[in-house]
């Protein structure tokens, strides 16, 4: 068990480069993905954009076949290979854990790029849920160069496994300008 959690995380833009950030975990900086829209106080659904707001972890999910570090303090559960998140506004399931095959259009969350290995969810139109105001904002793991995410959060596999120990579902990620 970590000797402390991480009570906020930051992330703001890095200069000139509006799909990527610096996330700051107190002494910690790491290079991030951001979306790419780069950050907006707009968010609708489809847009690419990171939410410019504060986002608590609420939980996630880890790949069981893949290399995860633990974390004591945030539920992970297992991820299967048909759990996906529904992305269709009208859809009585959106912005929610579905299992696939699903008729309404979904994001895939056992995925061939490894990107949500780990993959947390942010509290994001989540409770209330507004119709078109984005979905499966997560804080995942980044491709390689860290190029766009569709408006998540994403790092390394390294720095994620570095940040893990230290969250709990009491973090919020602060997304800043």
């Amino acid at each position: 068990m970590p000797l402390t959690t991480l009570k906020y995380i930051d992330v703001r833009p890095r200069p000139g480069h509006k799909s990527q950030g610096q996330l700051i975990a107190g002494p910690i900086v790491l290079r991030c993905a951001l979306g790419k829209g780069g950050i907006t106080s707009r968010k609708r659904e489809g847009d690419g954009g990171t939410p410019l707001a504060s986002m608590r972890l609420l939980y996630g999910f880890k790949r069981p076949d893949k290399q995860v570090k633990a974390t004591a303090l945030l539920q992970l559960n297992s991820l299967k290979i048909n759990d996906g998140w529904c992305e269709v506004s009208s859809d009585r399931n959106y912005n929610r854990q579905v299992q696939v095959p699903y008729n309404a259009s979904h994001e895939t969350m056992w995925r061939k790029d490894d990107l949500y290995d780990v993959c947390i969810v942010l509290d994001w139109n989540i409770r209330p849920r507004r119709r078109a105001g984005g979905s499966a904002i997560f804080f995942h793991l980044a491709r390689p160069g860290y190029t766009p995410t569709e408006g998540c959060i994403a790092l390394s596999r390294a720095d994620m496994n570095r940040l893990l120990p230290l969250l709990s579902d009491k973090t919020i990620i602060r997304v800043l300008r």
